[in-house]
């Protein structure tokens, strides 16, 4: 698949704001600084489509964007940074876990991990409470182009290995390079592949 049009919509701070429509929504969230806006222009090959910062935790809000007016790609707020006030924390964590829980159009959530940490707990158990919940996601390795082959593999397998201890079946896994645009077509061949099974399902009802 290859995006044509992709256009900004809407920020929205609760999820009773997000836009109304029965269309697929590809959600995409990370700890801050994962990369995550940086891998939304990749995607999309509009460089200034997600606004990216130095500066971590600058996403604040649930930004919708309209691509080829047939989905939704979705930008949350990064998870995790440690300069937040606790208040601001908790309105962050309700704005993500009621997207995540009540968002009927969700139909993927992409957890954005930087290939070159170990698995860190907060992720972890980010992605043990989506498996709890039943969201759907997948799991996507960013930042490839600053580790070797061998070690992106390694790096890739250690992860999959933490989580088989907790789960019996992995989710899809994707490795991605913003800056060499490694894992375009597989993620949006993915999102594609998705969005004709939903499509086939629509139209057998």
């Amino acid at each position: 698949m290859e995006i044509k049009n992709a256009k900004f919509v809407v920020s929205s701070s609760r999820v009773q704001d997000c836009p109304s429509h029965r269309l697929p929504e590809y959600a995409f969230i990370g700890r801050s600084n994962v990369g995550k806006s940086s891998l939304i222009n990749m995607l999309t090959r509009q460089k200034g489509l997600a606004m990216t910062s130095a500066t971590p935790g600058k996403t604040m809000l649930i930004n919708h964007f309209f691509i080829d007016n047939s989905w939704y790609l979705v930008d949350l707020p990064g998870y995790g940074y440690a300069r937040r006030g606790k208040e601001s924390r908790e309105a962050l964590r309700k704005m993500i876990e009621g997207y995540a829980l009540h968002r009927q159009e969700l139909t993927c959530l992409f957890v954005l991990l930087d290939c070159r940490h170990k698995p860190q707990q907060i992720d972890l158990d980010f992605i043990h409470w989506l498996g709890e919940n039943g969201v759907p996601f997948a799991l996507v390795f960013t930042k490839t182009d600053k580790v070797g082959p061998v070690a992106l593999k390694s790096a890739i397998e250690h992860y999959k290995q933490v989580l088989l201890e907790t789960w019996e079946e992995l989710p899809p896994v994707f490795a991605t390079s913003s800056e060499r645009g490694s894992g375009r077509d597989e993620l949006l061949d993915y999102i594609d592949q998705v969005n004709r099974s939903l499509k086939e399902a629509a139209d057998a009802d």
